[in-house]
Parts: C-alpha cells; sequence; structure tokens
C-alpha cells in the first residue's frame, strides 16, 4: 500500500486528514474482498472527499465495527474478570475446606490416641485388679484348707489320745486317724496344686 497523503485544516493539529484516490481505492478493495477494515483511532481522523458517499459510508462502517469489537472485548475482559474473581473465592473456600479438613482430621487422630491411651489405662487397672483378686482368692482358700486340716487333725488326735488314756482299743481309731490325714493331705495339695494351675492357666491366657 503507498503512502497516505494528508491535507492539514485549521491548525498544525490535525483534526481530519484526506486520503489520495488510491489509497481510498485500496481501502476500498481491501474491505470488500478481504473484508479487512480499519480499526482504532485512524478511522476517525480520516476524512471522506466532499460528495464521497461511498466512502463516507465506509468510514462510518469502519467505525462502527471498530466500536463493536471494543464493546466485545470489553465485555469479554470484564467476562474474565469475573470469572477470575469466581476462581479466586472458590480457591479460597476450597482452601478453607482443606484446613477445616485438616483440622478435624487432627481432632479426629487425637481422640483417637485418647481412646485407645484410655482403653489400655483400663485393661491394665482391670488385669491388675483381677490378678489382685485371684491372689486374694487363692490365698483365702489356702487359709480356709490349712484351717480345716489342722482342725480335723487335732479333733482327731484328741480322739486318739483319748482311747489310749482310757486304755480302749485304739486299732480302729489308729487306722481312721492315719486314712483320715492321708486323705486330708492328698485333698489339701490336690486343691493348691488346682488353684496354682488355674493361675498359670490365666496368666499364660492374658
Amino acid at each position: 500500500m503507498r503512502g497516505i497523503e494528508l491535507k492539514p485544516h485549521l491548525s498544525e493539529f490535525i483534526d481530519n486528514m484526506e486520503l489520495s484516490k488510491q489509497d481510498r481505492d485500496s481501502f476500498l478493495k481491501l474491505s470488500k474482498e478481504k473484508k479487512v477494515f480499519l480499526e482504532g483511532n485512524i478511522a476517525k481522523v480520516i476524512k471522506a472527499s466532499d460528495g464521497d458517499v461511498e466512502f463516507d459510508e465506509y468510514l462510518k462502517l469502519c467505525i462502527k465495527k471498530d466500536n463493536d469489537s471494543r464493546r466485545k472485548r470489553l465485555e469479554v475482559t470484564k467476562q474474565v474478570q469475573s470469572q477470575n474473581k469466581t476462581l479466586e473465592s472458590v480457591n479460597s473456600e476450597n482452601m478453607k475446606l482443606m484446613e477445616d479438613l485438616k483440622s478435624s482430621l487432627e481432632e479426629s487422630v487425637r481422640l483417637k490416641n485418647e481412646a485407645e491411651n484410655a482403653k489400655n489405662d483400663a485393661l491394665q487397672d482391670l488385669d491388675v485388679l483381677q490378678k489382685k483378686t485371684q491372689t486374694e482368692l487363692i490365698g483365702t482358700i489356702v487359709k480356709i484348707a490349712l484351717w480345716v486340716i489342722i482342725g480335723v487333725g487335732l479333733i482327731t488326735s484328741g480322739l486318739y489320745m483319748t482311747v489310749l488314756i482310757m486304755g480302749g482299743d485304739s486299732k480302729i481309731i489308729e487306722s481312721t486317724w492315719s486314712n483320715l490325714f492321708g486323705i486330708l493331705l492328698t485333698n489339701s495339695f490336690s486343691i493348691i496344686g488346682t488353684i496354682m494351675g488355674v493361675k498359670y492357666a490365666t496368666e499364660n491366657k492374658n
């Protein structure tokens, strides 16, 4: 495209300018064949020659298309800005949700650990209580068994001594005393062995 010929009017600051016929025809041809129009403020300062209706309409169409293009770009810019604000808001909400989720997870882990510690403490206390109860029970049973053995032994011995002192037949008492002591000792050891076996089995199970 050839250079544009400028014609100054009224002052050294050019408010309007006219194109040469060749440039004017080139712009019109470009718009008809390529659908390319002038854009920007240049279309506002170019002036059509007097009586050149076609070029004047061309310039008006260029200004209209430029305004439409500016308006569309502005709408797109506003839409992009609005979308960016929406994305920032959504991102902020997501970050807040992630922080809340992290806090909830940490709180859940803490409560879980506290529950496990409380459970372990309760199991330990229960184990200590069971062992203490078992020990006390075993001690009580052993004491009762010993008192029974001692009591029966004293009674039988007393009867045996009485028979001897009175000069009676001591063979039956002697035999009964011997058998009774054997039975008492056997049962006592059996009871103690059973108790110790139960205690051992319970400790191994725990």
